[in-house]
C-alpha cells in the first residue's frame, strides 16, 4: 500500500470508522493543556492545534498506577493470603497523532521492559496491541531538542505509521506490517501521487533544517563516570530545584515504578505506581539509610542515569528524546539543555534556574 491522501475531516471519519476494529486514542484540548483520550462520536479531535500533550501517552501502555493482583485476608476464604493476577484486556489499539519523540520513547522504556533477560508481560503485551500513528512536527517549539538525541521532527523510529500535515489533507505513510495492516481498514482517501511526496518530503526537510542549534551531547559520551560525578556544578544545579518531581512525571522515557499494597477491610491490592528519582523516598531503605538523602544527589542522579549511566550501558542514544516538557513545566525553570552544557564541559552559560 503506498502513500494516502485524506482530506483533515475525511481522516477523522475514517478513524471514528475503526472502533470494531481498535480503541482509538487522539489529542483534545483540556483546559489549555491537550491529552490522549479515547475517540468517540463527540470527540473533538485537536491535531492542528497542538504542538504536543502535557502528559506523554505513554500511560497508554504504562499506566500511572495498576493493579497487579489482589488477595483476601479473610480466613474463612479457602484462598485466603493468595495472590491472583487481576484480570486485564490487550485488546488492539492505536495512538493517532503521537509525536515522534514520544514514539521514541517507547523504544527506550522497551530496554528497560522488554530484554532478552526479563520481559514485563503487561508492558509487552500493551506494547504490542498498540500502533503508533505519527504526526510530524511542522512547528516544532523553542523548547524542543529531539535532533540531538537522535531523533526529528519527522523521525520515524517506533512508528507504524507517520502523517504529513499539508494544510487542507494529511498525507499518511505506512512504516511497518501493522501500519498497513491499520490504513488497511480505513474507508477513504486516494492514492498520493509524486507531488504530494515531493511536498511531504520538502516540508520534512524544511522543518528539520529550521530546528535550533543545540549544545553537542557527544563529548559526555568519551568522559570517565567519576569525572562528571564528582562535578562542581551539581550543587548549582539543584539550588532552586524542588524535588517536586514534575520532570520525571512528565518525561516520556521515565521508567520508574514502585510497587505498595493496599488494604481494605479483608480485600488487599497490590499496585504498581510511577515513581521518581526525584523523591526523598525513592532510596530509602529499611534500615533507614538513604544512599541519596541529598538534594543535589538526587537531581545528579537523574541527569547522570540519561545521559551518562545509560549510554555506557547501552552505547545507543540517550535516555532522554528531546521533546521539551521537562524545559516547559518545571517550576523553578532548570533547563536540561544548560546541565547538557555542563556535563559536556562546553563554555560556561548562565543557568536558567
Amino acid at each position: 500500500m503506498g502513500d494516502k491522501i485524506f482530506t483533515k475531516q475525511g481522516w477523522v471519519e475514517s478513524l471514528r470508522g475503526l472502533a470494531g476494529d481498535y480503541m482509538v486514542f487522539v489529542p483534545v484540548k483540556e483546559g489549555d493543556m491537550y491529552a490522549f483520550r479515547h475517540l468517540d462520536n463527540d470527540t473533538k479531535v485537536a491535531f492542528d492545534d497542538y504542538h504536543n500533550t502535557r502528559m506523554s501517552p505513554k500511560s497508554i501502555v504504562y499506566p500511572q498506577s495498576e493493579r497487579m493482583f489482589e488477595y483476601s485476608l479473610d480466613k474463612q476464604d479457602p484462598d485466603c493470603n493468595i495472590l491472583k493476577e487481576v484480570p486485564k484486556t490487550f485488546a488492539p489499539q492505536a495512538i493517532v497523532g503521537i509525536r515522534p519523540c514520544d514514539a521514541h520513547a517507547f523504544q527506550i522504556s522497551k530496554r528497560n521492559f522488554d530484554t532478552p533477560e526479563y520481559r514485563d508481560p503487561w508492558w509487552v503485551q500493551r506494547y504490542e496491541a498498540t500502533t503508533l500513528i505519527g504526526l510530524g512536527c511542522n512547528s516544532p517549539r523553542s523548547t524542543c531538542f529531539c535532533t540531538a538525541m537522535g531523533g526529528g521532527p519527522f523521525d520515524e523510529e517506533g512508528l507504524d505509521v507517520l502523517m504529513f500535515d499539508m494544510g487542507e489533507t494529511y498525507l499518511v505513510r505506512a512504516l511497518t506490517d501493522k501500519g498497513e495492516a491499520f490504513l488497511g481498514k480505513l474507508n477513504g482517501g486516494r492514492s498520493a501521487d509524486k507531488t504530494d511526496r515531493e511536498a511531504a518530503l520538502r516540508l520534512s526537510d524544511h522543518v528539520r533544517d529550521g530546528m535550533p542549534d543545540v549544545v553537542p551531547v557527544d563529548p559526555i559520551r568519551n568522559k570517565e563516570i567519576k569525572d562528571i560525578f564528582d562535578a562542581s556544578f551539581w550543587d548549582d544545579v539543584a539550588f532552586a530545584c524542588l524535588n517536586c518531581g514534575t520532570c520525571t512525571f512528565l518525561c516520556p522515557a521515565c521508567w520508574c515504578f514502585d510497587v505498595q499494597d493496599e488494604v481494605y477491610g479483608r480485600e488487599g491490592d497490590r499496585i504498581r505506581n510511577w515513581d521518581s528519582c526525584m523523591f526523598p523516598l525513592f532510596t530509602l531503605h529499611g534500615s533507614g539509610h538513604n544512599p541519596r538523602a541529598k538534594k543535589f544527589q538526587r537531581v545528579r542522579q537523574r541527569f547522570m542515569h540519561k545521559f551518562k549511566y545509560y549510554v555506557d550501558k547501552f552505547d545507543d542514544g540517550f535516555q532522554c528524546t528531546g521533546c521539551g516538557r521537562c524545559v516547559q513545566f518545571c517550576p523553578v525553570n532548570i533547563d536540561i539543555r544548560d546541565v547538557l552544557r555542563l556535563m559536556s564541559d562546553e563554555p560556561p552559560v548562565r543557568l536558567s534556574a
